[in-house]
């Protein structure tokens, strides 16, 4: 059977990076994806030797699976909706305390064609990183301007792999 590759150079290209780099320093990970649907963890998956890393990935595409699984607030969906930096803080808070990852990476958005708003257009993306042990909320919004709902999905899982390197300050 031939060794087939399902993603764009550029994403197995990136996550090979948060791979290695995280194993470098041995680091777990965990994600909890809306909008991308799993495409992240699926991309790290991708790399050989990625379960050294990848501790386990979130699929919380309802408001119902972040509340169940991610113990996401039904007031915090209520008062600011899925798409927000206070769900996406509140689902990667979720993912680091139901995983054994020391570093957690939420995405949620509208990724269209239809869901968008004047005030949330579709393309707009939320991310959060939370660290084990650290408080500080880490999340921004995005607008993706892609033309299509695959674009948009493949930026967002881009910006997330990002947001997983180490960083080195």
């Amino acid at each position: 059977m031939p060794n087939t590759v399902y993603f764009p150079e550029d994403l197995v290209a990136l996550a090979e990076r948060v791979i290695d780099e995280n194993k470098a320093i041995g680091r777990k990970v965990a994600l909890a994806e809306s909008c991308t649907g799993g495409l992240v963890c699926a991309a790290l998956t991708e790399i050989p030797g990625s379960s050294a890393v990848l501790d386990r990935g979130f699929v919380t595409y309802s408001n119902e699976a972040k509340q169940e699984s991610l113990g996401v607030q039904s007031d915090i969906i209520d008062a600011f909706g899925a798409v927000s930096p206070a769900t996406a803080w509140a689902m990667a808070q979720g993912a680091i305390k139901y995983s054994n990852a020391d570093v957690a990476v939420a995405v949620s958005g509208i990724a269209g064609p239809d869901g968008g708003t004047d005030m949330k257009p579709v393309g707009t993306v939320v991310f959060a990183l939370a660290i084990r042990g650290d408080d500080d909320v880490n999340a921004e919004q995005k607008l993706i301007e892609g033309a299509t709902r695959a674009e948009i999905r493949h930026q967002a899982a881009i910006i997330a792999l990002e947001m997983l390197l180490p960083r080195t300050e």
